[in-house]
């Protein structure tokens, strides 16, 4: 539960309601560090100058800082900081959160990477940071603009808690912006002993919604651990009753190479799961009476590569899996995963992407035959990162994208790399309609964490890992994979998922122009 929003006192401070520390008042002051003090009345403070919290070189608060506000949460106690940027022309305004230990005020638990707010302001006066104020499940902040005017932006409030004392990360329990509910019968496939082939693992499921059913092709381990694609149906999406107890597709030329064959060094790859190759995280595409299966192509010790075939739509419904010959369309002897297939031709051509990060990389073309000069796609492989967002490594696309009226919507794969690696989360962008490689909006934060247990405990910890997303009565449907074990669902309204999108991610400001002077 979050207390009642601090005072404002002398010094540009905030004194912590219903707070004390060794039996005295706690405030949290300055203005360009933060600084803590302490009263025995609150009306006599020690002048205390310590320094709790600095200006970061090569961070967004590498400006001065000054207090807007400070709150008690059952977490800790958390303060608000702008650390605005001024700029030829305008400010660039942001507001920075820490945490601090309630058993000690002094100790910082934890700090934001990233700003919380942020908002270029077009002015040439000088702005003044007033207060961060809690309005129902809103966080209100304010400036004062030159002598007249007063700016208030408005985000979601980041109440605090802690969900269980083995969290990674404090700031993992700030109340969601995207409301993702995951299925109470997760998780939807487990593997089963019984069949050989997918006895170890059942995970990284594509989707297609064909209107009476939602079809599931999941990677499957077995006994030779090598990884071949299983088939599940389910008439409402959450409940697949249907399962057939053979593997719908393996690649039977991804065999082990012996030295003298091999062109490339062994890459350094670990797959999830199983290690010795075979197709894995496959991609469905519907495009008018095809279906199109993207996976990645493993041999289990020198090439892993992007590969594409296809069915008719027809035999895919009757379960006659007359798969088409597999196309290997990523270069020979470099890593590529997470390609996608946009479910409808743009300006006439197919679309693929084929990276995201950096940027969106898109290649368009005429047919998927691949021959000619045109053997594969040239990716580009980028590492590059930025710590001042949660996905400050973006490893690749997740299902393909869903056409909104407002966009496309891109489901995505990353990482915290500073401050929690190694846990696969799940991001969302809403791309251009007509012009995808351009990002209307992006997720502020994971969509969804590894957090349960059925993430956790398999092959890989802290993984959720989505190949598959659906429409499917106005709601999204999101499938994906568990600790490289199990697949699971989540679900959400789409609507309301994608307008949550747009507006977290173009923040708006009004401005007053007549400035109370109590203010």
């Amino acid at each position: 539960m979050v207390e009642n929003t601090s005072k404002k006192n002398i010094k540009s401070g905030y004194v912590i309601p219903h707070y004390l520390y060794k039996d005295k008042q706690v405030k949290y002051y300055g203005d360009f560090g933060i600084k803590i003090d302490f009263s025995g009345d609150e009306k006599k403070w020690g002048n205390h100058e310590e320094v709790v919290l600095e200006p970061r070189k090569n961070f967004f608060d590498s400006n001065p800082l000054t207090i807007m506000g400070a709150v008690l949460t059952t977490g800790g106690i958390m303060v608000f900081y702008d650390s605005s940027e001024y700029k030829k022309g305008s400010v660039v305004l942001q507001v920075g959160m820490a945490l601090f230990d309630s058993e000690n005020p002094k100790i910082l638990k934890e700090r934001k990477e990233a700003p919380i707010y942020k908002y270029d302001l077009k002015t040439k006066e000088k702005v003044t940071p007033l207060t961060a104020v809690q309005d129902g499940d809103e966080l209100v902040l304010t400036w004062k603009i030159g002598s007249s005017k007063k700016g208030e932006g408005r985000i979601p409030h980041p109440y605090l808690y802690l969900k269980n004392q083995n969290k990674r990360r404090i700031f993992a329990g700030i109340k969601k912006i995207f409301d993702i509910n995951r299925h109470k019968n997760n998780p939807i496939i487990k593997p089963k002993v019984e069949n050989n082939w997918e006895s170890k693992a059942t995970f990284n499921p594509a989707a297609l919604n064909t209107g009476d059913k939602i079809h599931l092709i999941y990677r499957a381990i077995g006994q030779n651990d090598m990884s071949v694609l299983g088939y599940a149906s389910s008439e409402d999406g959450f409940n697949f009753n249907e399962r057939l107890d053979t593997p719908i597709y393996t690649n039977g030329k991804l065999n082990k190479k012996t030295l003298t064959n091999l062109k490339v060094s062994p890459i350094s790859y670990i797959s999830g799961g199983g290690g010795e190759g075979g197709c894995e995280d496959p991609r469905l595409t519907l495009i008018e009476d095809t279906v199109y299966l993207t996976y990645t192509a493993f041999d289990g010790w020198g090439s892993l590569r992007m590969a594409l075939s296809s069915i008719s739509l027809k035999d895919f419904l009757n379960k006659e899996w007359n798969w088409k010959k597999p196309i290997n369309i990523s270069k020979y002897g470099e890593i590529n995963k997470n390609w996608v297939l946009f479910p409808e031709k743009i300006d006439g051509k197919f679309a693929i992407i084929h990276s995201v990060n950096p940027e969106i990389s898109i290649e368009y073309l005429d047919d998927l035959e691949f021959k000619g000069d045109k053997k594969y796609i040239d990716s580009p492989f980028s590492t590059e990162k930025n710590k001042e967002r949660w996905d400050s490594w973006v490893r690749g696309a997740g299902p393909p994208p869903i056409k909104t009226d407002k966009g496309w919507l891109l489901i995505y794969h990353a990482m915290d790399f500073y401050n929690d690696p190694n846990r696969y989360k799940m991001g969302a962008m809403l791309l251009d309609l007509k012009d995808p490689r351009k990002i209307i909006a992006r997720s502020k934060e994971p969509i969804l964490e590894p957090d349960e247990h059925y993430e956790n405990n398999g092959w890989k910890a802290g993984v959720s890992y989505c190949c598959g997303a659906v429409e499917k009565d106005g709601q999204l449907l999101i499938y994906y994979g568990g600790a490289d074990t199990v697949s699971c669902v989540a679900e959400t309204n789409l609507n309301e998922f994608v307008n949550k999108l747009i507006e977290t991610e173009n923040p708006k400001i009004k401005v007053y122009t007549k400035y109370k002077k109590e203010l």
